[in-house]
Formats: structure tokens, sequence, C-alpha cells
């Protein structure tokens, strides 16, 4: 088996982002851990809609949706996330990434088209993720509603989520203004993605797909807890199932 995997990261990298360089390390992390070499690709939303942008995407092993909403191309994250889930390619979407993960769901296998998110259609009828309800307390000045490490996050027992980290409950570092209607939860589990994280007060934290080799998604960024001597056992599955999964095509 080739030793050497590649990883594209959809969404925009920003250099002045802590998050975008923490994915990258996270990565790096594991694949040390793991004993093979990770080669990442940060994957712009605009060329996501451009021609051959399938053929791109089918050239890595695993595709991570990263934070940074609002994208530069909201149509081409919404497509980067549909390729892993429609061909089966290994997906871990954090923050950004787990919201765009569940409009994609909604739009695509609800059959609501206009589902969005307040942060492009503050407006809109059908608003899958909008503002974070209740702010955490004693977060740093300026920072997003929910953001800081976060306890008492709970997990679904027999989850692949709950089998990374070998616990029930957990604590996760978040950045963000927005979470999930919980109008449309019913429809994203029936859909096939059931929740697989929540809040202290029942939020939806995480989802992911029993029927696809790996594709989970969390409002939190477990690559903010990834260190060089303890990579984050998400990151970690992440990466070692787009390693196996080379064999599989």
């Amino acid at each position: 088996m080739n030793r050497n995997i590649r990883i594209g990261i959809l969404g925009d990298f920003n250099p002045e982002f802590r998050s975008h360089h923490a994915t990258n390390d996270a990565l790096q992390h594991a694949a040390k851990k793991l004993g093979v070499e990770v080669e990442s690709s940060w994957i712009s939303t605009p060329s996501l809609i451009e021609p051959g942008a399938d053929a791109a995407l089918a050239s890595y092993d695993g595709l991570w949706g990263s934070p940074g909403s609002p994208y530069k191309s909201f149509d081409g994250m919404l497509k980067g996330i549909e390729f892993a889930r429609v061909n089966d390619r290994p997906y871990l979407g954090t923050c950004g990434g787990f919201q765009y993960a569940l409009i994609e769901c909604v739009r695509n296998m609800v059959g609501i088209r206009d589902a969005t998110t307040a942060e492009e259609e503050p407006t809109a009828k059908n608003i899958v993720i909008y503002p974070v309800s209740c702010a955490v307390p004693n977060r740093a000045a300026n920072a997003p509603k929910l953001s800081g490490v976060v306890p008492n996050i709970h997990l679904q027992k027999g989850s692949r989520l709950a089998s990374c980290y070998e616990t029930e409950d957990v604590e996760e570092e978040y950045f963000c203004n927005f979470e999930v209607n919980p109008k449309f939860e019913a429809a994203v589990v029936k859909a096939g993605f059931p929740v697989v994280a929540r809040g202290e007060r029942g939020e939806c934290r995480a989802i992911e797909s029993p029927r696809h080799r790996f594709y989970v998604a969390t409002l939190f960024q477990p690559q903010l807890g990834s260190r060089a001597d303890r990579p984050h056992p998400v990151v970690m599955e992440f990466v070692k199932v787009s390693h196996s999964s080379q064999k599989k095509g």
C-alpha cells in the first residue's frame, strides 16, 4: 500500500486564521503518529465550480471541509461536499465544513433546494444554520458567541465519533456564531445522518453517516486541540481511513 496520501482541504486558506494553520498541523500530527506521509492542499471554493473540478477532487484520498465561512463561493463549497458524499470519499467537516454539510444534505437529499445559512441570507425562508442562541459565558472579548473550550459535549453511544474518543463525554473548542436550526434535524436524520453529539442543552454538535467509509462533521474544531505529541483522535481516524481507502479507489 502506498504510504503517501493526499488530503484536499475544501476552503479558502487565510494565513490570519488560526484554525487554518491548525488544520494543516493536525494532519501532520496524525500522519507522524500513523507512520504515513500526508500531502495536504487547500482547494479554493471558486475552483470547485469550474470545469474539471470533479477530476481534481478524485485525485484526493480524503477531503476536509474547513472552517472559514462565508466562503468565496457558497456553491463551490457545497459542490465539494456533495462530491465527497456521492463518491464515498472520506470526509471530515469542522465548523463551516459541518454547517455546509447540513445545508448540502437538506438541499440535495431532503429536496429543499433553497436551504441556506443566515450568514449568507438572513431573511431566507429555509435557514438550516442560524445564529447561536445561547452565548458561552466568560468568553474572550469580541470572540464569537460560541468560542473557547466548551465541556459537556455528549457523544452518541455506539457512534463512529464516540469510538474515536473511546468515551461519550468530551470537551472541545469552538469558534463560531452559527449553529443548526433544530427545525431541520429530523429531516437530516431521516436522510441518513444521525446526530451523534449534543451540547449540554441538547444542541446538535455533530453528525455522521453510518453508510460511508468515513463521513463525520462537527461544529467544534478538533484540529484546535491536536498536538504533535497528542494527535487528535478524530483526525487520526480520518487520516487512517483515507489511507486505507487507497485500496478501494
